[in-house]
């Protein structure tokens, strides 16, 4: 018979191979939370690109005609008011008809406990007039106007003591009058 070099492990080297393992699950158990915070954060951030988008096709929806005179749109006179039936104008949806001035409800800024089904997400609507001076990306035709609906969110706290800063997803359509 021959002999066989049985050589095993030392202590030492299971020492090292121990403190090796145990830093990266150490490691390991640090990650795990971080990436659950950011999984609920882009879940989040799609959940309020989908609430802006839904705003975004009702919108397109209301009707903006020069013959007869019908303007649904509505114009917002700064970048805090939801739009208002522009002057020498009026808006007839269905059997809804609203005056120059007036508010226009599907357009009017939802907080976070009014969107149903989605609580803690607040949207707002602004429409701008593309002809009135500054334009609209580089568009300046008064028969056109800029949709924008942001919706705001308050992310997940990533586990400090810290309270997460608002954000917000933004979703921007440019409409023609018909």
């Amino acid at each position: 018979m021959s002999a066989r070099n049985e050589r095993g492990f030392t202590a030492a080297e299971i020492l090292i191979a121990a403190v090796i393992v145990t830093v990266a699950f150490v490691a390991l158990a640090r990650i795990v939370p971080l990436a659950g915070y950011a999984v609920q954060e882009g879940n989040q951030l799609s959940t309020a690109t989908f609430l802006a988008d839904q705003r975004l096709e009702q919108i397109r929806a209301v009707p903006w005609t020069s013959v007869p005179a019908n303007d649904c749109l509505g114009i917002s006179v700064s970048s805090t008011a939801a739009p208002t039936v522009p002057a020498g104008a009026t808006c007839t949806l269905g059997s809804t008809t609203v005056n120059a001035g007036g508010a226009l409800t599907w357009e009017a800024d939802e907080a976070v406990t009014t969107i149903s089904g989605f609580s803690g997400y607040s949207r707002s609507v602004r429409v701008t007039d593309c002809g009135g001076g500054s334009g609209c990306a580089g568009i300046t035709d008064s028969g056109m106007r800029l949709v924008t609906v942001a919706v705001t969110y308050t992310p997940v706290n990533a586990g400090t003591s810290v309270a997460a800063a608002p954000k917000s997803s933004q979703v921007q359509m440019i409409v023609s009058q018909q």
